[in-house]
């Protein structure tokens, strides 16, 4: 059985967020948590939708995509407020932790995404 796409995110980052922790000690666990999952949820979540919809309906996904980066930033910019105004988390354990989550794994969707194309591309006659 091979990992997907979901599979290598989420143990990457549970992985690198336990690392993370054992290397910076308790007093950063909850901000480098808080940091990490709105972007894999949000990653995941993406993913999934991207990939079904490029199976069904490959002209469809610009639009799903386009529609999903809105919906991205409305729900970052409130997770964000929450998390340091609501929660008090300290903000920079919590911003390096979500700013390289963020990066971290959209890059790897680009990459999947890439890899899809491909797949696609050359399974055509």
């Amino acid at each position: 059985m091979t990992l997907g796409p979901v599979g290598w995110m989420t143990g990457a980052s549970v992985g690198s967020w336990l690392v993370a922790t054992a290397a910076g000690g308790r007093g950063v666990m909850a901000e480098m948590l808080a940091g990490m999952v709105a972007p894999l949820l949000v990653a995941v979540v993406t993913w999934e939708v991207a990939e079904r919809t490029f199976r069904q309906s490959p002209e469809q996904l610009t639009a799903v995509m386009i529609s999903a980066f809105a919906g991205k930033m409305v729900f970052f910019g409130a997770y964000v407020a929450v998390m340091l105004k609501g929660l008090s988390l300290r903000p920079v354990p919590f911003v390096v932790s979500f700013t390289a989550y963020f990066i971290g794994l959209h890059l790897a969707e680009a990459l999947w995404l890439k890899r899809l194309f491909a797949e696609r591309t050359t399974s055509r006659p």
